[in-house]
């Protein structure tokens, strides 16, 4: 079961999940995202509300509404979503974890990216 929080509208925490999918590749783009009553079963939300996080998308130009076909991943959504998330790492979450990590003395000889310790 899916929880959600008080810290934005569901709809707008649905379609951030949403886009974390899309920005793994599921699905991949041309494909069909699953229908707006799929979508409301699998959250346990209100078809409404899944039909305002996938207008969310569609603002955001991820998605295309096809008409009697469903929703549609757009031809470089992933990129576009990849872009947008590095430069927002880049912008806000790196500053605050380059400084903690000067504040404990780690470098990059200390960080192993290839495996979890």
């Amino acid at each position: 079961m899916q929880t959600w929080n008080d810290s934005a509208p569901i709809y707008q925490q649905l379609a951030d999940r949403l886009a974390v999918q899309l920005l793994d590749g599921s699905p991949p783009e041309g494909q069909a995202l699953p229908s707006v009553r799929a979508l409301a079963s699998q959250y346990v939300i209100n078809p409404l509300t899944v039909s305002r996080a996938l207008q969310a998308l569609v603002d955001q130009q991820l998605i295309e509404s096809r008409r009697g076909m469903g929703m549609y991943v757009m031809a470089g959504a992933r990129q576009q979503l990849l872009s947008a998330e590095r430069h927002r790492f880049l912008e806000q979450e790196w500053p605050a974890l380059r400084a903690k990590l000067k504040r404990l003395g780690l470098s990059a000889k200390d960080l192993n990216w290839e495996s979890p310790q």
